[in-house]
């Protein structure tokens, strides 16, 4: 039985990075592609990265029932067809889906029998640092990242298991474990992170 996995994580935690290390390295994980109603960023391509549709097409898909889950995020819409994840899954794929808190939630509910991960970074300061360094975001945007992510970082204890994304390397094995159905040590409900949530809260 393949596996459907859920990472979610604060912007700027390093979670996009993470991932396309797991698919460069996993041959059978296979990343699923999100339908959204924002703008293409520089370098991103349609089929590979998102479905970039109008927020119209975007409504029809949900009037059909189309997605698996879908939300707003910064204003725009995301949504995970729900036949493509089936699709892969039947091919003998495991699936890793990207995406927020509210849309995991969603994917839980529909599908029990996923594994949820949640990313979290070292530090407040990290995180901003993180945010400022990609440079595609104004002062404004940055702001608002901020701000949500103390409510992103609220529902870390939804997840089944958390990784802290301090040093890259390690972060990635720990995912890995994750993966290989090894990673009992990495439940969300553990002292570090306890501790470490305490300090990245208001």
């Amino acid at each position: 039985m393949r596996k459907l996995f859920v990472i979610s994580a604060p912007s700027g935690a390093g979670k996009t990075s993470l991932v396309r290390s797991l698919l460069a390295t996993r041959p059978n994980l296979v990343a699923s592609v999100s339908h959204t109603t924002r703008k293409p960023r520089p370098q991103e391509l349609e089929g590979r990265d998102y479905y970039f549709v109008t927020p119209a097409r975007f409504r029809q898909l949900v009037d059909e029932g189309a997605f698996l889950e879908h939300a707003i995020v910064f204003g725009n819409d995301y949504g995970t067809g729900r036949a493509q994840i089936e699709d892969k899954l039947a091919a003998g794929r495991d699936v890793l889906l990207e995406i927020d808190w509210q849309g995991a939630r969603q994917v839980r509910s529909a599908r029990p029998d996923c594994t949820s991960i949640f990313i979290l970074p070292p530090s407040r300061a990290t995180l901003e640092q993180r945010l400022r360094e990609r440079r595609t975001d104004n002062q404004q945007t940055i702001a608002r990242r901020l701000a949500d992510a103390a409510t992103d970082i609220s529902h870390y204890d939804e997840f089944d298991y958390a990784v802290v994304n301090d040093q890259f390397e390690l972060a990635s094995s720990e995912l890995g474990a994750i993966l290989d159905g090894s990673g009992a040590a990495l439940r969300t409900q553990r002292a570090q992170i306890r501790s470490l949530i305490k300090t990245l809260l208001p």
